[in-house]
């Protein structure tokens, strides 16, 4: 397992608050110290903007930003100019949605998403449907509640246009066989969208591999910034799409009547971006990275199986995916509301998710009113599953009084 007293050394929360239980990085990761001292470099010795001044902070800034782009394109095996900026995963998604889905998705067409999406790469394409006329089509999952080949091949049709799929998802944890659904999409020259926002600080990532057509994730669900995602496109598919917002610094030649842009990625880069979080990305990547991914995915996995194993064990606790594999633990104690329940793990400095997670239709797929969710990451420990155990039947105890 990985050394957890010398990483919370290196995530200042723990300073201020060291008896700290925190099971919600599947919501937001805590902030790395690296990450934190290189935005504040940024703000103090050249906080400017890029692209723009011909001034040498100027240059510096645009550097460091130009930098990290390089930097998350080899994080995932892509090219530089394959990688833009946004402010996250949903800003990213509803991008692909409005850009390509809005100009490539005729009347007739389908799109294949799943219930275990995340709200943000659903609604897109539900508008998208809707202004276009097309059928949203659902793989049905099976009785574990995963996403699997047999299922896709069930609604794969010769209507299918885009499949929006996630990658791992945000309330069960499984993990999507996405290279074989790619490849059999592919076959079919259909696009797919991946959301990777619970993958990206969990898995090895290679987009090449995966041979995805886009994939988008956040900073702050890998110990980085907030305010900051990537949008991976394939370049000539970039290259063809609209830019959604329009302004400073996308632009190439402006006349009275008409406009052209620049090129991707930087034609969808309109306004200042967020210039200290792309640079602060940059620093979780290196910190990832340094960790290693096979040493990350086996220590969440002995934590979870740890924590599950105790769990089955309680009586009146209902675990929705004891075989998740990354780390996310869905559960409800019954006759209990999860924001109750959820209030007194909170006395406890325990920080747990409760509610639909921005997936209600996972929720109802499960047929409750919302679930609990424990998310394992680097810096968790026994002494941390120990403590949620023993919070947890202290919550179901003190349930059943009423």
């Amino acid at each position: 397992m990985l050394d957890t007293t010398s990483i919370r050394k290196h995530f200042p929360i723990y300073e201020q608050h060291p008896d700290l239980v925190y099971l919600d990085s599947g919501a937001s990761s805590l902030k790395v110290k690296t990450v934190i001292d290189k935005m504040d470099e940024y703000y103090t010795k050249y906080g400017v903007n890029v692209h723009r001044g011909v001034y040498n902070l100027s240059h510096q800034a645009s550097e460091e930003y130009e930098e990290a782009r390089d930097v998350v394109a080899n994080f995932i095996n892509a090219k530089a100019k394959e990688i833009v900026f946004t402010k996250g995963t949903t800003s990213a998604l509803n991008l692909v949605a409005a850009s390509y889905g809005l100009e490539n998705v005729e009347s007739g067409d389908e799109i294949i998403v799943s219930e275990l999406e995340h709200h943000s790469n659903l609604l897109p394409w539900q508008r998208v449907a809707r202004i276009k006329g097309a059928k949203l089509r659902y793989i049905p999952l099976d009785t574990e509640g995963r996403i699997t080949v047999e299922g896709f091949l069930s609604v794969l049709s010769p209507k299918t246009k885009v499949v929006a799929i996630t990658y791992v998802s945000n309330v069960m944890g499984y993990i999507t066989p996405i290279k074989e659904i790619i490849k059999i999409a592919h076959e079919r020259n259909i696009v797919v969208v991946v959301d990777a926002a619970q993958a990206i600080q969990h898995l090895k990532v290679d987009v090449k591999d995966l041979d995805c057509d886009f994939l988008a994730f956040s900073g702050h669900k890998m110990c980085g910034p907030t305010g900051v995602g990537v949008l991976y496109g394939k370049y000539e598919l970039l290259e063809k799409m609209p830019p959604l917002e329009l302004g400073g610094d996308m632009n190439d030649d402006v006349q009275l009547y008409d406009a052209t842009y620049k090129v991707a990625p930087y034609k969808f880069e309109a306004g200042t971006p967020p210039i200290a979080e792309v640079i602060g990305l940059k620093e979780a990547i290196y910190y990832l990275e340094k960790l290693g991914f096979d040493n990350i995915q086996n220590h969440v996995k002995e934590l979870a199986d740890y924590a599950i194993g105790k769990m089955k064990a309680i009586d009146g606790v209902t675990v929705y995916n004891p075989t998740a594999e990354t780390g996310i633990i869905a559960f409800n104690i019954d006759g209990v509301h999860p924001h109750d329940a959820a209030t007194n793990f909170d006395e406890n400095q325990i920080c747990l998710r409760a509610g639909h997670h921005c997936a209600q239709l996972v929720t109802k797929w499960l047929r409750c009113v919302g679930t609990l969710r424990a998310t394992i990451y680097i810096y968790n420990n026994k002494h941390d599953i120990d403590t949620f155990i023993e919070t947890l039947i202290n919550t179901r105890d003190f349930f059943k009084q009423f």
